[in-house]
């Protein structure tokens, strides 16, 4: 291994700087040239990129976001678009890629490989935590906490008005966010994509609930079948006339702010492991964290299968609810 490419891919999750800075770092003190494409695929297409040095990643482990961009490529689709992407990265004398993203980018990856025969490694940043094979991606956690932190401000002002809310949070296709940050910020109930809505009990739940308290919460997962917050309350609310609603969709704030603790040590942790693969002539993979320890899967693995959270949660939600 000479060059390595990095890319950053799909939605930014806190923790993607955390990891190019460990890559980029592990490969200059191991004689490697680590090359930085910027806005993803769409970069190595038009051939926008950067030899990172020591000074490049100095103190962006902190940053969230990413330094090299991110994008979702329509191009990258198209045989042309890929052709162009190999004629980069053979020009640049690439011999692997490092892909930081969730399962759209892991599937690029794959078919990049595929087509050009480039050893390529998948590392799962995504905030929605949904990526089989590992047990965190990096950018969950502090997702996580930026949404119970917001519903912990939220609860003050319902106490306030004697309100209900019902809070959007993201996970379009799992219900990871939302489950969790309901145990953790003590909501009365959590909707996710795992489980079908029941309108008529979330009005019972909910004035079950009220009698003799200031507030509840209502954590909805955006790809709730039921739809999102303002849909939800939309349908109870002529069911709950004299009852105060309220909705709040915290949106992309989930995605941005300084990462976690958690999420610099997770995100070094791979990036430096994605490294001593290739090293290793490991590659076509996806690195994950299973139990703590490190791990390698298939990449197809990663993309194929569903992850989704504990649903004996809900059963726990339910025992830590107040009821009249």
């Amino acid at each position: 291994m000479k060059r390595i490419g990095i890319i950053t891919s799909g939605g930014d999750a806190p923790g993607m700087n955390a990891c190019i800075r460990s890559i980029a770092k592990y490969c200059l003190n191991n004689k490697i040239d680590p090359v930085g494409y910027f806005d993803g695929f769409d970069g190595i297409i038009d051939g926008r990129s950067i030899d990172l040095c020591f000074s490049d990643v100095d103190n962006i482990v902190q940053k969230g976001g990413t330094i090299l961009g991110t994008a979702r490529c329509e191009e990258f689709k198209t045989k042309e678009g890929r052709s162009k992407a190999i004629s980069t990265l053979k020009g640049n004398n690439i011999d692997a890629l490092i892909c930081i993203g969730g399962d759209g980018t892991f599937t690029g990856a794959n078919i990049l490989s595929s087509e050009m025969d480039i050893p390529v490694i998948g590392v799962p940043g995504t905030i929605d935590n949904d990526i089989a094979g590992t047990d965190y991606t990096i950018g969950y956690d502090t997702a996580l906490n930026t949404v119970i932190e917001a519903v912990d401000k939220i609860r003050d002002t319902a106490g306030s008005h004697h309100r209900i809310f019902f809070v959007e949070v993201m996970g379009r296709n799992a219900g990871f966010i939302a489950l969790n940050s309901a145990i953790a910020s003590g909501a009365e109930t959590v909707l996710i994509p795992e489980e079908l809505t029941d309108i008529d009990a979330i009005v019972l739940d909910l004035k079950e609930q009220s009698k003799g308290r200031r507030s509840s919460i209502v954590i909805v997962a955006e790809g709730d079948d039921g739809g999102g917050a303002k849909e939800i309350m939309d349908k109870v609310s002529p069911l709950m006339q004299r009852y105060s609603l309220r909705c709040s969709i915290l949106g992309h704030i989930q995605r941005g702010g300084s990462p976690s603790a958690f999420d610099r040590i997770l995100a070094g942790r791979m990036g430096a492991f994605a490294v001593e693969q290739l090293q290793n002539g490991v590659y076509n993979v996806m690195v994950g964290i299973k139990g703590g320890r490190l791990i390698t899967c298939s990449i197809e693995d990663g993309i194929r299968l569903n992850s989704s959270p504990d649903l004996s949660k809900l059963e726990l939600l339910r025992n830590l609810r107040t009821l009249g």
